[in-house]
């Protein structure tokens, strides 16, 4: 276990296949981030959903879990499930969004998810953003895909419970699936707390990590 790092961006750039993708693999981060830093830029790239109920639960997500910080959200209209069928629209619109911005950090997909649409854009985002830390976050589902984080970022109790409930809240369309309850997400918190000696956590995973150690 190593020493905590402090990380105080000034913009960060999250990326996701599907409406709540996001919300699921980093909403305690993006709580915290956006309290620490209410000017923080949150650029933010959702792949499918667009004109949907989907895209109106993803906008009251981000409204509810960024508070005052300022959200630049884009939802496109991909078909859902079927992304790597249209790698060259997806490559596109990845590369159009970098256009946009310069992140401190970028958040999306770790590169193992079982999920065809997830693994795509973990495989894409880092060669558009190749100077830029990339953290990898993980969505609890059907499959047992879980990766084993090599980044956490700790969270209160207080936190891990706000997030669960957003979730439940601010996406209705979602609440028939088995997955996604309070308990499951609250839960993997935890773990993920304990994993780093810390109440609650989200994990997440960075293929590669620079480190600058000044000289004496």
């Amino acid at each position: 276990m190593t020493a905590a790092i402090a990380l105080e961006p000034a913009s960060v750039a999250l990326v996701g296949a599907h409406c709540d993708d996001i919300a699921i693999g980093a909403g305690a981060t993006l709580l915290q981030m956006t309290r620490r830093n209410p000017r923080l830029v949150v650029h933010a790239l959702v792949l499918t959903g667009a004109g949907t109920e989907r895209e109106v639960e993803e906008k009251n997500a981000f409204a509810a879990f960024c508070g005052a910080a300022e959200v630049r959200l884009t939802v496109h209209d991909l078909p859902d499930g079927q992304l790597p069928r249209h790698w060259a629209d997806v490559k596109e619109r990845i590369a159009a969004f970098r256009r946009t911005c310069d992140p401190d950090l970028v958040i999306g997909p770790q590169r193992l998810d079982a999920h065809q649409d997830h693994r795509l854009l973990a495989e894409l985002l880092p060669t558009e953003f190749r100077s830029h830390p990339y953290w990898g976050y993980e969505i609890l589902k059907w499959e047992s895909d879980l990766p084993t984080p090599n980044v956490f970022h700790p969270a209160t109790a207080e936190i891990a419970q706000r997030k669960a409930r957003l979730l439940h809240q601010s996406y209705p369309s979602q609440a028939g699936k088995p997955w996604f309850d309070e308990q499951a997400f609250a839960g993997l918190m935890r773990i993920r707390g304990v994993q780093c000696r810390q109440p609650y956590a989200e994990g997440f995973v960075a293929d590669k990590v620079c480190v600058d150690v000044p000289a004496s």
